[in-house]
């Protein structure tokens, strides 16, 4: 308790009190997964792709359907996005793709940070929200987040994240394509695992900080609406290059 008699329960995490880590260990622990997955659906994919085809030349036809490919996985990632760039054979844009991503990443922390139940640290937003009046046994939690400001959160993350989840999807899956020279098919494995990577990132980000700090629906509106505007720095890089 502070020195206004507000008080916050010493209470560990869910992820804490199951597998002992707290948020940045286990979003670690994601995204390796995730990107783990990745590679073992787009290996399988490949193989089955390997083996329905066998035997199949390439044709004419096929072969100019290699330069609609291309245009099909920038159509995916985004054509005003930097993420574009993975997708082709740019060093300079790589580069600053891969920049982007880092800068992504690293705000993104700065919200993991802010959520750890750590009162110790100067860093964490957590709030006190209980009220502890010294001449009472009964404490009262004055937050007034209820099951409506997260149907609103649930809206948000969907209206905004799930086309980019979508579209890394499909470019992984395209990816698998034997048709594809092996340089096209590893740039647009990486294009789509580093934009579901990001994308699942960002909601793993908002839901714990609304969690550890949201205290009314509006809270967590202005906070999702926060990580979603991170969300849009590759197509503001993008648009200055």
């Amino acid at each position: 308790c502070n020195a206004n008699e507000d008080c916050y329960p010493q209470e560990e995490t869910l992820i804490a009190e199951h597998l002992d880590l707290n948020y940045s260990e286990f979003a670690a622990l994601l995204i390796a997964c995730f990107v783990a997955f990745c590679c073992i659906v787009a290996l399988s994919l490949y193989l089955f792709s390997k083996r329905k085809n066998q035997g199949n030349a390439l044709t004419l036809s096929a072969g100019r359907r290699l330069e609609e490919d291309d245009k099909y996985a920038l159509s995916r990632i985004g054509n005003e996005s930097v993420y574009s760039y993975f997708v082709t054979d740019k060093v300079f844009g790589w580069i600053a793709a891969l920049i982007t991503l880092g800068i992504q990443f690293g705000i993104f922390v700065f919200f993991i940070n802010a959520a750890e139940a750590n009162l110790q640290d100067n860093r964490t937003d957590i709030q006190f929200t209980w009220k502890c009046p010294r001449d009472s046994d009964v404490c009262k939690n004055t937050a007034d987040l209820n099951k409506y400001g997260w149907a609103i959160f649930s809206m948000l993350m969907i209206a905004n994240l799930a086309k980019d989840m979508i579209s890394g999807t499909k470019l992984i899956y395209h990816s698998s394509k034997v048709r594809h020279p092996l340089g096209s098919r590893i740039r647009y494995f990486i294009g789509g695992t580093l934009l579901c990577s990001i994308t699942l990132f960002a909601l793993y980000v908002s839901t714990v900080y609304n969690v550890a700090i949201a205290t009314s629906n509006t809270d967590v509106i202005v906070n999702s609406v926060i990580v979603l505007f991170v969300m849009d720095v590759d197509e503001w890089i993008f648009s200055t290059l």
